[in-house]
Parts: structure tokens; C-alpha cells; sequence
């Protein structure tokens, strides 16, 4: 049985886990740093990066005593790469270099996507995929569509050209006065609104399966704030949270009419490129796959089987990078001990070739 320690680094938590088999859980560990970024509104990388830092050591070694293992018995340490903030990743990655040479164990740079895709089958009861497959992965920075026909083999159908899913909830949710992270919170009070009060649109993009949420969060812009964005230069993030929200908008009839604007977005692409390439089953994975009303969007919208990840690997972490990683080690790929941070890192067949 392979044990792989992955550990995650690429953004606002610093992860470390250890992953039986690619599919049994031993141990998994997480230090978030919401609380550090939330009086920014986003996250802040410089006081990621030292978060980072700061944490890492003891978070491994967590992990490690939870899983009850030592470092022989380890079969490969695999940590993200890419993409994400590079100051954060290089912290995971020095630490795994650090780490490999002093147990001789051979290292994997993963990438953060594969990793989301791989927290799809870390319950014990999940079946085996069913390929060809088709996965959304939506969060904080990334929206991608990819059609995966094998373990490793993935083609990029489209993208987001402008903001990430998950960074439109955090920029919506800022103007709307919530605390970060935007998306749980925007659930929360869209429960209690009203879905059709405002009618926001659905972008056009040139590629079928291309998403754009620019539009979006302007449009909701507009429809709440006290003055038109060309009126607001040199206007504080402090002073926008503060004084631009209309007193007589209803921030519940906002959230949830942004939300199913969103969404719809999301699900109706989805649908269309899942019929378009005659797939098995179709996967979401990352942060906004945690959101109820995609989920229920997404099954009544497809006949398929739908998966998504248990509401505890959805956000980042480390148990998706070490099984990951499992799948590249038997597969005999290894990761020289020379490599960098990869913080733009597209997902596709030559992922590993480059």
C-alpha cells in the first residue's frame, strides 16, 4: 500500500495530510487563515506567504502523528506546485525539498486542479470514475471546464475569462458588506431572498464553454451602490463598505439573485458540454462546489451521475494533492529536485511534460 504526505500551500491555508492508497484518509490537517485576510476583504499574499511560513513545520508534523506513521514509511511526498500565490507556494515546496533530501524519499510537484479533481474520490464508498468524464472546478481562482478521458489525461474545454466564481462571491459579497469569504456568506442571507428581484445577466464569451463573472459583480455594482464606478475614484475599500450601499437595497434579494445568476451560468455550460462530448458522469470539485443551490441546479439540469466532494474537501487541502500524487507515483512520474513554483499552471495532458 502507498502512503503519500501531500502538503498544500498555494493561497490562504497551509495543509498537510496523509493519503493511503490515493483514497484512504489517515490523516488531514488544515490551518486556515481566514481570520488573518478577512479585514482586507481577499486575500493578502505577504501575509499569506508568512502565515505560511510560520505554520508549516507543525502542521507536518501533525499530520504525520495522526496518521501514526514515521517518515520510512512514506513511499513519496507530494506538494502543490502550481498555480496559485507564488510566495505561498514556495513555502510548501522549499519545505517538501527540505523534507525530501532528509528522508530520501522521492518528491511530486502536484497541481492544485488535479488536486480538486482528486478530493472527488477520497470517501471510502465512492466507485471508481466512470470516464470519459467531464469536471467543473470552481473557486477562489480558477472556474475550469475540463473533459478528462483517463487518469492524467485531461483536455481544457474552457475557462473564465475575467473573475473566478469564487472571487466574484468575495468581491459581491464585499460590496454587499458581508464578511469574507463572500460565497458561504451570500448562501446564507440569499436563503431569505428573493431570486428573481433583480434580473442579472448571463455573459456572451466567444468559446462555448467559456465563463465570464466581470459583468456580473459590475452589474450588481450598479444596481446597489450610491454612485456609478466612474464617480468613485479615489474612494478607500473601507469608505465603499461603508457609504456606498444603498439604504433602500434589499442585500437578501441581492445575494440571492447574484447567487442564481451565477449559477446559471455555471450549470447551463456544464450541461452543454457534457452533452457535446457524450460523457459518463460529471464532477465538481472546489470551494463553490460546497454550494447547495449549484448542487441542486446542476442534478436537475443532467441525467448523469454528479459527484462533489464532502463539504470538508472542498476548500483547499492536502489530502487532494497526496492523492494526486498517488496516481503520479505509480505511475512512475518523479519531480526533479530543481523545480519552481509554477503560479500560472494550466491543467491539461501536457501538465507534466512542460
Amino acid at each position: 500500500m502507498t502512503h503519500i504526505l501531500g502538503i498544500e500551500s498555494s493561497c490562504d491555508e497551509t495543509a498537510a495530510a496523509v493519503i493511503i492508497e490515493g483514497k484512504t484518509i489517515a490523516s488531514n490537517v488544515v490551518a486556515s487563515q481566514i481570520d488573518l485576510h478577512a479585514q482586507y476583504g481577499g486575500v493578502f499574499p505577504e501575509i499569506a506567504s508568512r502565515a505560511h511560513a510560520e505554520a508549516i513545520s507543525a502542521v507536518v508534523d501533525q499530520a504525520m502523528s495522526e496518521a501514526g506513521i514515521d517518515y520510512d514509511a512514506l513511499d513519496a511526498i507530494a506538494v502543490t506546485r502550481g498555480p496559485g500565490l507564488v510566495g505561498s507556494l514556495l513555502v510548501g515546496i522549499n519545505f517538501a525539498k527540505g523534507l525530501a533530501l532528509a528522508t530520501d524519499k522521492p518528491l511530486l510537484g502536484i497541481n492544485h486542479l488535479e488536486g480538486h479533481v482528486y478530493s472527488l474520490w477520497l470517501t471510502e464508498e465512492d466507485e471508481a470514475p466512470q470516464f470519459p468524464l467531464l469536471v467543473l472546478i470552481v473557486s477562489g481562482g480558477h472556474t475550469e471546464l475540463l473533459l478528462m478521458r483517463d487518469h492524467g489525461d485531461y483536455e481544457r474545454l474552457g475557462g473564465t475569462t475575467d473573475d473566478a466564481a469564487g472571487e466574484a462571491f468575495d468581491k459581491v459579497g464585499r460590496l454587499l458588506n458581508l464578511p469574507f469569504p463572500g460565497g458561504p456568506n451570500i448562501e446564507r442571507v440569499a436563503s431569505e431572498g428573493n431570486a428573481e428581484a433583480y434580473t442579472f445577466p448571463r455573459a456572451k464569451t466567444d468559446g462555448p464553454f467559456d465563463f465570464s463573472f466581470s459583468g456580473l459583480k459590475t452589474a450588481v455594482m450598479r444596481e446597489t451602490t450610491v454612485a456609478p464606478a466612474a464617480d468613485r475614484r479615489g474612494t478607500s475599500d473601507s469608505q465603499r463598505k461603508t457609504a456606498m450601499l444603498r439604504s433602500d437595497v434589499s442585500v437578501k434579494d441581492v445575494a440571492a439573485s447574484f447567487q442564481h445568476a451565477l449559477v446559471d451560468a455555471l450549470v447551463d455550460k456544464t450541461a452543454k458540454a457534457a452533452q457535446a462530448y457524450d460523457v459518463s458522469e460529471i464532477l465538481i470539485a472546489g470551494g463553490v462546489s460546497a454550494n447547495t443551490l449549484l448542487r441542486e441546479t446542476m442534478r436537475k439540469a443532467t441525467d448523469l451521475p454528479l459527484r462533489y466532494p464532502p463539504l470538508n474537501l472542498c476548500t483547499d487541502n492536502a489530502a487532494m494533492i497526496a492523492a494526486a500524487g498517488h496516481y503520479r507515483f505509480i505511475a512512475g512520474l518523479r519531480t526533479p529536485l530543481d523545480f519552481d513554483a509554477r503560479p500560472m499552471w494550466n491543467l491539461n495532458s501536457d501538465t507534466y511534460s512542460e
